[in-house]
């Protein structure tokens, strides 16, 4: 069963209209991992010649599951946002295909947690793209950082 803060994630991940839109599934939550998918749209193909879906949805992709994992560490105290990320394409997604992310958030300071993802295809031995990223750590109201 999956622990409170895992919940918390899950049900703020599955309210974002955002993911609802791009069909994104929450399919793994807790202790600083994450893994959402996301399936082949023709609706947001960036080529359409290719049928290659746009970099900005797996971009989206990569950007909610790197938050979810931090929302589900065991040291974060409440939500998160963006800092920055840097999304390395490496190639193509094969059209047709479910894209895949899982992020870890690897280290937790009390303001910024820090984050590396990937994401695949159905090719898992070459990846899509991967992530780097640094999140706000949010603090329960009444503490400061």
């Amino acid at each position: 069963m999956e622990d409170r803060k895992a919940q918390i994630a899950r049900q703020f991940i599955e309210a974002i209209p955002h993911c609802k839109a791009l069909g994104m599934t929450l399919t793994e939550i807790g202790n600083g991992i994450a893994e959402i998918s996301m399936p082949y749209d023709t609706r947001f193909v960036g080529d359409p010649v290719t049928g290659v879906i746009h970099g900005g949805a797996v971009s989206a992709l990569m950007d909610t599951c790197g938050g979810a994992a931090v929302m589900s560490h065991p040291k974060s105290p409440a939500g998160t946002a963006t800092i920055d990320l840097r999304i390395d394409y490496m190639r193509a997604a094969t059209p047709g295909q479910t894209i895949r992310a899982r992020a870890t958030c690897h280290h937790i300071t009390r303001s910024v947690a820090f984050v590396r993802a990937v994401a695949m295809d159905e090719d898992e031995a070459r990846p899509v793209a991967t992530a780097t990223g640094s999140f706000t750590v949010e603090q329960p109201r009444g503490e400061s950082a």
